[in-house]
């Protein structure tokens, strides 16, 4: 599987909350990032949790977030950021969801 998304892409999280086992911690989803490095290709977690082998592999990126659109209130740096490492059916373009 070819990776979707290129290293400084903007994306965001996928706003979903499937049942069972999920990887993408609550506190990013819904919200965007960037694309700080292509990690390599992976078994899906979420579905090894359940003893299946997670095939095809999927891509997993590192996806940095700003603290402020994480949480509004921040009050510190502007450039203060989060990393975060993202399978890729959870990522969608940015300018699909606007600005």
């Amino acid at each position: 599987m070819s990776p979707r998304f290129a290293v400084g892409e903007a994306v965001r999280v996928r706003a979903i909350h499937p049942p069972g086992h999920a990887r993408t911690p609550y506190f990013v989803r819904g919200r965007p990032g960037v694309v700080a490095a292509l990690v390599g290709a992976f078994a899906n977690p979420e579905e090894a949790a359940y003893g299946r082998p997670g095939l095809p592999k999927r891509p997993l990126y590192r996806i940095a977030f700003r603290q402020v659109d994480l949480w509004p209130d921040y009050a510190g740096g502007a450039k203060d950021s989060v990393v975060v490492d993202i399978l890729e059916h959870w990522l969608q373009p940015e300018e699909a969801n606007g600005p």
